[in-house]
C-alpha cells in the first residue's frame, strides 16, 4: 500500500484469520500529526478497543491482526485519545496521507506551515 487518506481507513473492518472483529471508528494521530499510533475499533461486543497502529497489517479489504489480543481495553483507548489527536476532532487531519509505516504526509499539518512525514 502506498497510503490511504487518513478518512479512507475509517469503517474499514478489522479481521483476525478471517474473522470480523469490529470496524475502525477513529484514527489516533500522535500529539503533532506526524504519525497513527493506532485506531479506536468498534467490535462486534459493541465495545470500543485501542488497535495499536504496529500491531496492525493495513490491506486494501480491511485491517488484520495476528490475535484479538492486540486490541486493548478501554482504558488504554481513553489514555491514547486524551494524549494523541483523533481525527474526529482534527478535521484538518481527513487528507493526510498515510504510509504504510504509520508515517503522515500532508501539508501543515502541525499547523505550522511545514510538511511533515
Amino acid at each position: 500500500m502506498r497510503g490511504l487518506q487518513a478518512e479512507e481507513l475509517l469503517r474499514r473492518p478489522v479481521v483476525a484469520r478471517g474473522i470480523r472483529l469490529g470496524r475502525i471508528a477513529d484514527v489516533i494521530f500522535d500529539p503533532d500529526a506526524t504519525r497513527v499510533v493506532g485506531f479506536d475499533v468498534l467490535c462486534g461486543d459493541g465495545l470500543h478497543r485501542f488497535l495499536p497502529f504496529p500491531a496492525a497489517v493495513v490491506a486494501r479489504q480491511g485491517v488484520e491482526v495476528d490475535s484479538t489480543l492486540t486490541l486493548l481495553d478501554a482504558d488504554e483507548l481513553a489514555f491514547y485519545r486524551r494524549h494523541g489527536r483523533p481525527l474526529a476532532t482534527a478535521a484538518e487531519l481527513r487528507d493526510a496521507r498515510v504510509r504504510d509505516d504509520g508515517a503522515v504526509e500532508a501539508p501543515d499539518v502541525a499547523g505550522d506551515g511545514a510538511a511533515r512525514c
